[in-house]
């Protein structure tokens, strides 16, 4: 099946609907369904009423318990993905208002306890002094007012001892002149200084740096159960634990490149200082 973006995040309730068919064409009840899925039947009644988005994971142990024959599996399989993947276009998140989606940001952050975010062309609006908050979305042809103030608002968790922060940003990600030099330098200062916190861990990957991969995009991972990837036409939002699982690997590999603590500070003071000169 071809995923097209606009079906993406919509298959949820045909997915819950197909699934309770084949348990009921299977002759078998929720509760013997759950025993052979080693799975508990409020789970099984959850993703059959639409309540849990099951993972892949658990529509493959359905599909087995149910016998499935293999052309059912491949199209139940691919509803499950489509299910777990959702395309947000920049053209929808604008007429909702960029202040919403800082609201949406809050609330997701709120609800993790470890964000990775791998930064590749840009500062995120948490690290973000500002100017720079403006600068970013100057280009906007909507209102940013409540956007900007959303984005300065969310800083604010940094400063939960309850939260983990990594951030890895490419040289790129760091230097690219979003504002004019003295403000840039004045972003790079920001980052050195937050690399003090005890609960933020902030990597610089330098250019001459060799990784694994060649990074394509920005992607934030949150916990181990979302990934968003960032493109300049929208954002892919995935919820498959696979899918996430491979993103975690990915930023392990540039987390084991990276400058940290003293390293990164050196490098970024020596970029504040050619700022300034």
């Amino acid at each position: 099946m071809t995923l097209e973006a606009e079906q993406l995040g919509q298959s949820s309730q045909e997915l819950s609907l197909k699934l309770r068919e084949l348990r009921k064409q299977a002759g078998l009840s929720g509760v013997r369904l759950a025993v052979r899925c080693n799975m508990s039947q409020s789970k099984v009644s959850r993703i059959e009423n639409g309540r849990v988005r099951p993972s892949l994971v658990d529509v493959e142990q359905i599909l087995r318990a149910l016998d499935a024959p293999p052309g059912m599996i491949e199209e139940v399989s691919a509803l499950a993905r489509l299910a777990n993947t959702e395309w947000r276009n920049l053209r929808e998140l604008r007429r909702k208002g960029l202040g919403a989606r800082q609201a949406e940001l809050k609330a997701l952050e709120a609800s993790s306890a470890h964000m990775r975010y791998f930064l590749l062309s840009m500062v995120t609006g948490l690290l973000a002094t500002p100017e720079y908050v403006r600068a970013s979305l100057a280009h906007s042809p909507a209102d940013t007012s409540r956007a900007i103030a959303g984005k300065l608002e969310r800083q604010a968790i940094l400063y939960d001892p309850a939260k983990r922060f990594t951030f890895i940003l490419t040289e790129q990600a760091v230097r690219w002149p979003v504002v004019s030099p003295l403000a840039l330098a004045e972003q790079l200062d920001r980052l050195s200084s937050l690399t003090y916190l005890p609960n933020v861990r902030i990597g610089i990957i330098p250019i001459g740096i060799a990784t694994r991969r060649t990074p394509l995009n920005t992607f934030t991972i949150y916990d181990t159960s979302l990934a968003t990837i960032e493109t300049s036409a929208g954002s892919l939002v995935l919820r498959d634990d696979r899918d996430v699982r491979s993103y975690l690997e990915e930023f392990s590999g540039y987390e084991g490149c990276a400058l940290f603590g003293e390293e990164a500070r050196a490098a970024l003071a020596e970029w504040s200082a050619a700022c300034r000169s």
